[in-house]
């Protein structure tokens, strides 16, 4: 899906949602939930190669893959917790929608832990005694 396609069909989500909204706001807020997943599907293609791109590199690199890995989950939590966070925001629960996005960040520190580690012990290493 074009970027094109994408804020057409976003354009076209939205003016649905705000005519279903004025008569049954659940049904507008389950299109806007159905939209918003409808787009990040469509993305998931190009996200693979992206994925498929950045492991080629990595290997090529000699970069440790539990390190590389450990990144990408990291952005994937930052990913999934925002758009979680946008679509509770969308059914007007900001409160909620906070929390996730505490969660997020909560879980990227704990998988941003032994990466923390590696460098503070490789610059002790580094430091003289």
């Amino acid at each position: 899906m074009d970027m094109i396609q994408v804020v057409g069909f976003g354009l076209v989500a939205t003016v649905l949602v705000l005519i279903v909204k004025e008569q049954k706001a659940p049904v507008a807020f389950l299109l806007a939930a159905f939209a918003g997943i409808v787009i990040f599907l469509a993305l998931i293609g190009k996200i693979s190669e992206i994925i498929a791109m950045l492991e080629r590199l990595a290997d090529q690199s000699n970069v440790n893959m539990v390190f590389f890995q450990t990144i990408l989950k990291i952005i994937g939590i930052a990913y999934i917790a925002e758009f979680g966070a946008q679509v509770v925001r969308d059914a007007g629960q900001e409160a909620i929608a906070s929390k996730i996005e505490l969660a997020g960040k909560v879980l990227i520190m704990v998988l941003a832990i032994p990466i923390i580690s590696v460098i503070v012990e490789t610059v002790m290493k580094l430091m003289p005694a």
